[in-house]
């Protein structure tokens, strides 16, 4: 198994990514997902409830990961609409 990293709270700004998902001091409850940048509540949430670290088994991404990983998304497209289904014919009770 992966070993944490604390995260200083501090470091924590908004747009901020990381490589793994980011936890809660308990190491069970996510706070932020992978890659997923931290959005001014994420900021407010922290201040709110005084949490001085966060812990990762990850990194916090550096600009040229999230252009990588930016321009992997965008190779995948976006996903095709999906088309309406047809209605059901009623059923004669047996």
């Amino acid at each position: 198994m992966a070993t944490f990293e604390k995260i200083a709270c501090e470091s924590i700004k908004e747009g901020v990514r990381f490589s793994a998902p980011v936890f809660f001091d308990d190491g069970k409850n996510m706070f932020l997902a992978e890659g997923k940048a931290a959005k001014p509540y994420h900021i407010a949430a922290i201040k709110r409830w005084k949490l001085p670290f966060l812990l990762t088994y990850g990194h916090m991404l550096d600009a040229a990961e999230i252009a990588k990983a930016e321009a992997v998304a965008d190779e995948a497209g976006e996903l095709e609409a999906i088309d309406d289904l047809e209605p059901l014919e009623a059923v004669d009770d047996l």
